[in-house]
């Protein structure tokens, strides 16, 4: 197994995780600081989906940060397997509620007429844009680890 951009250990695999981290966080952030994305099912998945999101490229990113300290390669067959199936299930969740909250934010707020609350709804478009580039992210993650799994 070869050492290419994106893989665990390296410096761009790092980057990837810590961009993934900071634009869901930034999504929860958005849509949280608006007083009713309760009222929305799809808003409430983003969040659980941007949750989880969180939680595992932390993990991954604190994983690559010790492997580059310690100059240790993560192409374990085990670890790859883990990190595939874990890259794939937050893609697809990360996906999925992007785009159920993008779909209930252009019927509101377009398709229904005009927002009457225009600073909310520009927090909505700000954390929907925001899960996008996370899943952005992680699926190039997702290919990469794909990749790496079916090179070695």
């Amino acid at each position: 197994m070869r050492d290419f951009a994106g893989t665990p250990g390296t410096l761009t695999g790092l980057a990837l995780r810590l961009l993934q981290c900071v634009f869901a966080a930034g999504s929860i952030a958005a849509m949280t600081t608006t007083a009713r994305f309760f009222n929305f099912t799809a808003f409430c998945y983003l969040i659980a989906s941007m949750g989880l999101q969180i939680i595992w490229s932390f993990g991954l990113t604190l994983l690559d940060a010790y492997a580059l300290v310690r100059k240790k390669t993560l192409h374990n067959t085990v670890m790859l397997i883990l990190f595939v199936v874990g890259d794939w299930v937050t893609a697809i969740l990360s996906l999925a509620a992007a785009s159920a909250s993008a779909g209930i934010t252009v019927l509101y707020f377009y398709d229904f007429g005009s927002c009457s609350f225009e600073r909310e709804c520009q927090k909505y478009q700000m954390s929907v844009a925001l899960a996008f580039f996370s899943w952005i992210t992680i699926a190039i993650s997702s290919l990469i680890m794909l990749w790496l799994l079916a090179a070695g």
